[in-house]
């Protein structure tokens, strides 16, 4: 259970975040420069092909929360891509000498309009992508977006305050190794033992901000069952956050030291594996986009809690003691997991060992709704209303299957189902995927 006093103290944080922002001063046509500087570099074969497929049939609307919760045109997928098809149009595709004549430039108007549609009201989740018939990326077209707009000194205030801190301090949210240590201290009092800052370990296990301030019950299952599998493993304070503002915010540069902190740790220890808490766009930056600096790919595994945990159970190495047989419960799969990383069937492994009666929502897997507040939405105080009415469908989904428990594998959707639960007082229990297997742990290691 969390501490909701620590849970309002960090949603009226988040209040004040964009107060601590240090935007660059840049005149219009700066703006528009480094914008289109972003979309020429980024606009390959692949985007470019993109751009051009979209017959506007509209299947994309069918399948995006915001779209469906407002029924507004503007938050139609494919349309956030607009400013992207325009700038390729009349300046890069073969017909750009003729498409110039009738095609208007984007302004710097343009892209203060794009960034509600690219960051409040996309989460890049992908599910426009997965009915597109066309097979357009359009996930891919909008995180291009986001770092034309970073580079035009307009994402929003409160992820560029947070990244811009991450860089500059190494923190994130004030947290640091100072504030991981007494965390980790908390937990030995509790009696589980965590291991930090050892030289060598096979598993490097990675943390966020959200485990160390308000998800610490996570943190802790997730050392109960690494201890109870005997696994060599480590915290490590010089490379812990595994939370990627440079992801979030659209910076690819901020980005790679964001991830090279845990790289650099994981590389240091000799370890094999590098196991991310339940966060989705944690898995994300590490686990696709994570590479060495020459290029080349990680030498060690990157996988999820909920993954690790799962392949535990199937493997027949994480024995559960069979819980409430009586208990309804479902699983929200996290996109980024699910949808982006086909995290599908370890997590539903370990649920179904908990001997609990499970049940899908529907749709489930990779056709699941977003929650609405992935991708750095969650933070952004003027999305709030919209974000709520996305969440919503996944407040109807969860009670069509009469389950009194909801289990995710995401701190960003945990936080998002909390906040949309206290609006709405719904009585639904949300629960961490590592908190309930942990629950369940037997009382000694099975032979």
């Amino acid at each position: 259970m969390i501490d909701m006093n620590v849970f309002k103290q960090f949603q009226e944080a988040i209040k004040h975040l964009g107060d601590m922002a240090q935007p660059e001063a840049l005149t219009d046509e700066q703006r528009v420069s480094r914008a289109k500087a972003v979309m020429h570099s980024k606009i390959d074969r692949h985007l470019a092909m993109d751009l051009e497929a979209c017959v506007n049939c509209g299947y994309c609307s069918e399948a995006c929360q915001f779209y469906q919760r407002t029924g507004d045109a503007k938050y139609t997928p494919t349309r956030k891509l607009d400013l992207l098809r325009r700038v390729h149009s009349r300046e890069i595709s073969a017909l750009a000498p003729i498409k110039r004549l009738f095609t208007r430039d984007i302004t710097a108007q343009d892209l203060e309009a794009w960034q509600e549609l690219v960051y409040d009201s996309c989460t890049e989740c992908g599910r426009c992508s997965m009915v597109c018939p066309m097979g357009i990326n359009i996930a891919r077209g909008v995180s291009v977006m986001r770092e034309s707009l970073f580079e035009a000194g307009l994402a929003p205030l409160e992820i560029m305050a947070v990244a811009q801190e991450q860089t500059g301090r190494g923190t994130v949210f004030g947290v640091g190794p100072a504030e991981l240590l007494t965390c980790v201290e908390a937990l030995r009092a509790q009696g589980i033992p965590v291991p930090l800052d050892e030289p060598r370990a096979d598993v490097l296990l990675v943390s966020t901000v959200i485990d160390v301030l308000l998800f610490q019950d996570a943190l802790a299952a997730t050392a109960r069952i690494l201890n109870h599998l005997g696994v060599n493993w480590t915290l490590r304070s010089a490379g812990f956050e595994a939370a990627n503002f440079g992801l979030l915010s659209g910076s690819e540069t901020l980005q790679k030291l964001a991830s090279k902190r845990l790289i650099d740790e994981a590389l240091a220890i000799g370890a094999k594996t590098v196991i991310l808490p339940e966060c989705g766009h944690a898995y994300a930056a590490l686990r696709w986009e994570g590479q060495l600096e020459d290029g080349q790919p990680l030498p060690f595994e990157v996988v999820a809690a909920a993954e690790f945990v799962g392949r535990a159970v199937q493997q027949g190495q994480l024995k559960l003691q069979p819980g409430d047989a009586s208990q309804k419960i479902t699983y929200h799969d996290a996109c980024k997991l699910a949808r982006h990383g086909g995290v599908i069937e370890e997590p539903r492994a370990a649920l179904k060992a908990l001997g609990m009666n499970y049940q899908d929502t529907t749709p489930t897997a990779e056709l699941n709704w977003c929650c609405g507040g992935g991708s750095g939405a969650f933070l952004l105080n003027r999305d709030a209303p919209l974000r709520h009415k996305a969440w919503q469908i996944k407040k109807e989904q969860i009670n069509a299957t009469g389950a009194d428990t909801v289990v995710v594998s995401c701190a960003s959707c945990r936080l998002n189902f909390i906040e949309g639960a206290e609006i709405d007082e719904w009585s639904t229990h949300i629960e961490s995927l590592v908190v309930m297997v942990a629950q369940q742990l037997p009382a000694k290691p099975t032979a």
